[in-house]
C-alpha cells in the first residue's frame, strides 16, 4: 500500500468520557491498518483525558483550550501526517470494515470526498431515517443547500481539499459542516457508498441542535459567504433561493419571541430584491414578505 493511501482518523472530543473510547476503539479496530489516529480534547473538564491516556502510544493526542468542534478538528487537519483524513465525531462509532469499503470504493471512482451510508441510534433505539435525509452522490451543491447532507463520521477527504477551500470556520458555533460541504460541493463531485458502515448516536443533551435557537442563522452566514464564491449564475440564484427561504423562518420565529430584535425583516428584504434582479421582473410569486 503506498503512502498515498494513509488515512489520518481525526476524533474532536468535549467532555465526552462516557463515550469517547467506543469511538477511539473502532478507529483502532479498522481492517484498513494504514491509518494514524489523531484525539483532539477540546478543554474537557471530566475525565476524558484519562480515558485517552489508556490509548498512549496508540494515539496521537493534543489537548487545547476550549474553542469548538471547528478548531478541534483544524488542529487535527493541520496535525495529520495522511494524505487522506476521516473524520469521526465522539459519540459516533464505526463498523470494522468502513475505511477499508470506503478507500477502495473513493480510489476506484476517483473521488476526492465521499462519505458512507449510516445508521442512527437515539435513546437506546435503532431510528428509521426520513426521505428527507436521503444522501447523494455526485455533484450535490444543490441538495446541501437545504440542510446537512454529509456527515462528519462519515466522510473521507483528501487533504488537497482543504488546502483549496480552507479550514472549519471557527467563528461558527453551530452548522460548521454544513458551511463545509457548501464550500466543497461547488467545487468537488462528492461520492457516496451507500453502505450503512457508522452508528451515529444522538439524543445528547450537549448536542449543539438542542444549546442554540434558530440554526437556520448559522446557515445563513455560510450561505452569504458562499455568494462570495465563485461559484456559477445558476448556484448563485439558488444561494439567494435558500436565503430567501432561511430568513422568512427565522423571521417567523422571532414574532413569536419578545427578546429578539427586527433584524431579519430588513435584511429579508434586502435579499428578496436581489433575486428579483438576479431573474429579472419574473419568478417573484413567491417572494412576498
Amino acid at each position: 500500500m503506498e503512502s498515498r493511501d494513509k488515512v489520518s482518523i481525526i476524533i474532536p472530543t468535549y467532555n465526552r468520557a462516557g463515550i469517547v473510547e467506543d469511538a477511539i476503539q473502532s478507529a483502532l479496530d479498522q481492517t484498513y491498518t494504514k491509518i494514524e489516529v489523531i484525539v483532539v480534547d477540546d478543554g474537557s473538564t471530566d475525565e476524558t483525558a484519562d480515558i485517552i491516556e489508556k490509548y498512549d502510544g496508540k494515539v496521537k493526542h493534543f489537548s487545547i483550550l476550549h474553542a469548538g468542534v471547528s478548531a478541534a478538528r483544524n488542529v487535527g487537519i493541520k496535525r495529520a501526517e495522511g494524505e487522506w483524513l476521516a473524520f469521526l465525531d465522539s459519540d459516533d462509532y464505526w463498523l470494522e470494515k468502513k475505511l477499508e469499503k470506503q478507500m477502495k470504493y473513493t480510489l476506484d471512482k476517483g473521488y476526492l470526498i465521499s462519505q458512507t451510508g449510516e445508521k442512527w441510534y437515539r435513546d437506546g433505539n435503532w431510528v428509521m431515517k426520513r426521505d428527507k435525509h436521503k444522501k447523494y452522490s455526485g455533484w450535490i451543491f444543490s441538495h446541501c443547500l437545504s440542510r446537512c447532507v454529509v456527515t462528519p463520521s462519515a466522510a473521507v477527504i483528501n487533504k488537497s481539499v482543504f488546502e483549496n477551500v480552507g479550514y472549519f470556520d471557527e467563528s461558527l458555533p453551530a452548522c460548521e459542516d454544513y458551511d463545509m460541504w457548501l464550500r466543497i460541493a461547488c467545487k468537488y463531485r462528492i461520492g457516496l457508498l451507500e453502505e450503512e458502515l457508522v452508528v451515529k448516536r444522538g439524543g445528547h443533551e450537549d448536542q449543539l441542535s438542542k444549546k442554540y435557537w434558530g440554526l437556520d442563522r448559522f446557515r445563513v452566514k455560510a450561505l452569504e459567504k458562499i455568494l462570495e464564491e465563485d461559484i456559477t449564475e445558476e448556484q448563485q440564484k439558488m444561494v439567494l433561493k435558500e436565503i430567501v427561504k432561511k430568513l422568512k423562518i427565522l423571521e417567523k420565529g422571532r414574532r413569536k419571541r419578545s427578546d429578539l430584535p427586527n433584524i431579519y425583516r430588513p435584511k429579508l428584504k434586502s435579499y428578496i430584491n436581489k433575486l428579483k434582479e438576479a431573474y429579472g421582473l419574473q419568478k417573484t410569486e413567491n417572494l412576498r414578505l
